[in-house]
């Protein structure tokens, strides 16, 4: 892409041009956003064509009701996609993890994939008795379950999505996303790639002078005037509008069960 010539704006700002140049731009990177979109649709397409792994069906996770059959998080559908929060033994409300937080806070209401027929619930290796109070708290409707103590790929390492396929009696673990790969449901960080100054973290390429300098989630948490802040005043960004969240002494971690 062909840059306009520099003006004498605020040193970093996007260069001003008229609309015409702006729009001849702007083509120009549409092409290759509709490659990225095909390239996307292309991956896909190759995940649908992946084979699938046998699961225990039957193995035990624990919810309201107790403990229930792993399949019975399908809900009499074929298809089920599982979030797999993080778990911080013993921390408050305040403690837990800011990166699920997000993800999860963003899938609040799982309607339209229920309407595919996908059932949706998200595992956290937390003990009931302290996962029950958080989701209360938080105010989430979709279903929660413990998986303490329980091996992949319904336990294990947490942060990550999973999809399963029921045929009849049968579960099978078809796709499992890796690293950033959850980011597909956090809408906000797209969002933030469409912005000037996107996340605004340091690994960002950037234009000259734009600022990028934060650390990776910088913002996921705030204080309760909505400073970015990781400190013993800051929660997960969302909690602050849940009743009763104050800025407690300490993050309160002691130690991770994933």
């Amino acid at each position: 892409m062909t840059a306009p010539e520099a003006n004498p704006t605020r040193p970093g700002l996007p260069q001003v041009v008229d609309r015409a140049t702006w729009q001849a731009l702007r083509d120009e990177l549409l092409v290759r956003e509709k490659a990225h979109t095909r390239a996307g649709d292309a991956l896909a397409a190759e995940r649908r064509r992946l084979p699938m792994v046998e699961v225990d069906g039957d193995t035990q996770v624990v919810g309201p009701d107790g403990a229930v059959p792993f399949r019975d998080l399908f809900a009499g559908r074929d298809e089920l996609m599982i979030y797999q929060h993080m778990w911080w033994d013993g921390a408050p409300h305040q403690g837990q993890c800011e990166g699920c937080t997000m993800t999860v806070w963003h899938l609040h209401d799982a309607s339209y994939l229920r309407a595919r027929g996908v059932s949706f619930a998200v595992l956290t290796t937390g003990a009931w008795e302290e996962v029950a109070p958080f989701v209360e708290f938080m105010g989430y409707t979709e279903p929660w379950y413990s998986v303490r103590d329980i091996e992949e790929p319904i336990g294990g390492d947490m942060g990550y999505f999973r999809s399963f396929l029921r045929d009849g009696e049968s579960v099978y673990l078809t796709y499992a996303t890796t690293g950033r790969g959850s980011e597909i449901a956090d809408p906000t960080l797209g969002l933030l790639d469409l912005t000037p100054y996107g996340r605004g973290e340091a690994w960002q390429d950037m234009p000259e002078g734009r600022a990028a300098a934060h650390d990776p989630c910088w913002y996921w948490r705030t204080d309760v005037d909505g400073n970015a802040t990781w400190g013993p005043t800051g929660r997960p960004v969302p909690q602050w509008t849940r009743p009763g969240a104050d800025a407690q002494a300490t993050l309160g971690r002691q130690g991770s069960h994933s």
